[in-house]
């Protein structure tokens, strides 16, 4: 089950707190992809960028509260 984060009081949903986690692994990735030149073999950009989110969103979704990082 993943928790509220509590911040001076206000509760922060912890799947907002994964999407986040999520949305700055995903620019790093792009920005990976696009320096080694990986980006020129996908057809539709935005559709990788949406794709990558999404995976590394459910991986995040999925394996934090296995190792414990999240209750």
């Amino acid at each position: 089950m993943i928790v509220d984060l509590n911040v001076g009081g206000v509760l922060i949903p912890g799947l907002l707190v994964l999407a986040f986690l999520a949305l700055v692994a995903t620019v790093a990735m792009i920005r990976f992809f696009s320096a080694t030149g990986v980006q020129r073999l996908f057809a539709s950009r935005p559709l990788v960028e949406l794709a990558t989110f999404a995976i590394i969103y459910g991986l995040l979704a999925q394996y934090l509260p296995l190792i414990g990082l999240l209750p």
